[in-house]
């Protein structure tokens, strides 16, 4: 099982001009190698059987007749192919010459689809020889391979793997205002087809790739583009064989220009389908198209896929800090404006050392500073208690003082102790009451404390925490804002991380690189010869995984067995199998009994593409149960 990855390929045989002999052979010669390569649905450019630039030699009778029985050779030379494979050629049909692209598979000619839009500008005259294709089809007889689908609105659908339906489309069609690939996605096209013959001129490159990319995220479809390449005719123009292969507005593979290379991905077409289903506006249609059917039998093959192990966190440098930047701009603006609705001219932390606080903060002296205010307007209130250690009591005192916001210290030992005593708990006794009242006992005092500076409660918690309820209710679950509510963990530390290092304050920088090698911990539980005793991550599980079951679960709606097998590639050698599958479980665990507590979060700022506001990305019941997918976790065992 291949969870609904399909490798793909675009490639382009360097040609000779009219040598439809030749060129057979090459497109036959790569078209094994790539199926041997595990390629599936593999593209090659348009017209490429007798070459995109023979210009009045299309008028030429054997022309014509050579390329229709080199389409016929290579159709055989597929016998025993299974996947799905496209070529271009002209063709005449019914007394008119088509640019069309050859479908089939396995020895069988599945259908011809012409090029709708034929341009006839700039360096482009394919009026002359060409006419432009119906859209609705109609079968015609093709030499001995009997009566085809002939037309632009054809699917190929795969018998064996309902969700990979492909459609196509050639070269000028995706440059039009009103490409088929919109008509074939909305009625049902998973992934596109471009055969083209784009000639390279400066600044074209950048706009193709934007173009195939942007398409594919509008589509939410696979877009594979195989370009013409070397062999073209150079007498006024040149060809790159630029190929582009895009998922989802994400670029998958791009070949290098000029070199004729062919390249592979593996487009996830459950993907398509997850996202078309969350989006109420991909206006699914029905239109007239015919629907033509081809197998691929051998669907076990291995997935070499890049997954990131951090789907939050951009791979690029200069990427993450863009994204860096524009996050923390968002947290900050959503303080501002909710500070300027109330009126109000202060704010309240609880401040602890530890990432998620921190972050907090400094969110909130960019928000006051947005506003104008002096950054003593913020009152951080340190609040030591039993599990409290000197390394993050002292970081939370000098980073508020670094930042220049307001230091307030309320040791709350005693009250806790004095609680205690009011609800006959001993204090030896080192459960989730002895941790959950402390907790509660500084929500307390935090509130309070915004009372008195007429403030407001500032929530420190992150999404990774919200997601599997590793919060007290009524405790730090509660606040007025949560800046950090759709800031995954991973997340956090990328944030911190890229604000030490542009913050241009050595003695701050130096303050947070501590606090991000901090264990993360609540720091409820007494710490041992004063080192923190309770690491989080030893409980819950580690948050890189968390954080990437989150992704999966909530952006795509991956079943379990889905999100296991994703996570077994993207942390290979980091995590055994064991490992992921124990934490994975215990994720959905948590996930579902914790409901309750994200039904009722306070207000915060969406920064990403997944959250978990019950306003907005997660309208879920509160006593939905995990069963069906615990059960499915089970049999994986």
């Amino acid at each position: 099982m291949n969870y609904g990855f399909v490798k793909v390929a675009a490639l382009a045989p360097k040609i000779r001009v009219a040598d439809t002999k030749y060129n057979a052979q090459e497109i036959i010669r790569l078209m094994k190698e790539a199926w041997k390569n595990g390629a599936r649905v593999v593209v090659f450019p348009e017209l490429c059987i007798t070459g995109y630039t023979c210009s009045d030699l299309f008028l030429q009778e054997l022309l014509l007749r050579e390329a229709a029985s080199a389409l016929c050779e290579i159709v055989r030379a597929s016998k025993g192919m299974d996947g799905l494979f496209f070529v271009g050629l002209p063709a005449r049909i019914r007394g008119k010459l088509y640019n069309v692209a050859a479908a089939y598979s396995g020895g069988k000619l599945l259908g011809l689809v012409p090029k709708t839009y034929i341009p006839n500008y700039g360096e482009f005259y394919e009026a002359r020889h060409f006419t432009k294709g119906p859209s609705a089809c109609e079968y015609v007889e093709w030499a001995d391979e009997g009566d085809v689908p002939f037309g632009t609105n054809q699917l190929f659908a795969c018998a064996n793997i309902p969700e990979l339906l492909v459609a196509c489309e050639i070269c000028e069609d995706l440059w039009a205002p009103d490409p088929p690939s919109i008509r074939h996605a909305l009625n049902g096209a998973t992934i596109i087809v471009n055969l083209s013959a784009s000639d390279e001129v400066t600044g074209k490159e950048a706009y193709r790739r934007d173009l195939v990319r942007c398409q594919s995220g509008r589509l939410s479809c696979g877009y594979i583009y195989a370009s013409a390449g070397e062999g073209e005719s150079s007498t006024d123009l040149v060809f790159s064989g630029h190929h582009i292969i895009c998922e989802n507005g994400s670029l998958l593979k791009e070949s290098r220009r000029f070199q004729n290379e062919t390249i592979y991905a593996e487009i996830d077409v459950e993907r398509m389908m997850a996202e078309r289903r969350r989006l109420t506006t991909f206006d699914a249609r029905e239109d007239s198209y015919t629907q033509v059917l081809f197998r691929i039998k051998n669907f076990s093959a291995p997935v070499e896929r890049y997954i990131n192990k951090a789907p939050f966190v951009p791979d690029q440098k200069e990427e993450r800090e863009k994204r860096c930047e524009e996050i923390l701009t968002i947290q900050s603006l959503g303080l501002k404006k909710r500070m300027e609705h109330t009126g109000c001219k202060s704010v309240v932390i609880g401040i602890s050392g530890g990432l998620d606080s921190t972050l907090a903060l400094l969110v909130s002296a960019k928000a006051v500073d947005m506003l104008g205010l002096s950054r003593d307007c913020i009152t951080a209130v340190t609040m030591p208690c039993f599990g409290t250690t000197d390394r993050t009591y002292t970081n939370a005192c000098e980073l508020t003082r670094r930042l220049g916001a307001k230091l307030r210290e309320v040791d709350i030992k005693e009250a806790v102790s004095l609680h205690f005593r009011d609800i006959g708990h001993d204090s030896e006794t080192h459960n989730v009451t002895y941790e959950n009242s402390q907790a509660r006992e500084r929500t307390q005092v935090l509130m309070d404390v915004a009372n008195q500076t007429n403030g407001m409660v500032i929530g420190t918690g992150d999404m990774s925490e919200l997601a599997l309820g590793w919060a007290t209710y009524n405790g730090d679950h509660m606040s007025m804002y949560g800046v950090n509510a759709s800031v995954p963990k991973t997340l956090v530390r990328h944030l911190v991380h890229y604000y030490a290092d542009t913050c241009g304050d050595q003695r701050l920088s130096d303050i947070l690189l501590d606090i991000l090698d901090t264990p993360v911990s609540p720091e409820l539980l007494p710490p041992k010869e004063g080192v923190i005793s309770q690491k989080t991550e030893d409980l819950v599980g580690p948050y890189e995984l968390h954080d990437f079951y989150l992704y999966y679960i909530l952006r795509f709606g991956f079943a379990p067995e889905k999100v296991y097998f994703l996570a077994k590639r993207a942390f290979f050698g980091i995590y055994d199998e064991e490992t992921i599958l124990k934490w994975l479980k215990t994720f959905y665990r948590r996930f579902f009994s914790q409901q309750f507590k994200r039904s009722c979060l306070p207000d915060g700022p969406k920064v990403g593409s997944v959250a978990v506001s019950p306003r907005g990305d997660l309208r879920m019941p509160s006593d939905a149960c995990a069963r069906i997918w615990l059960d499915c976790l089970e049999r994986l065992d």
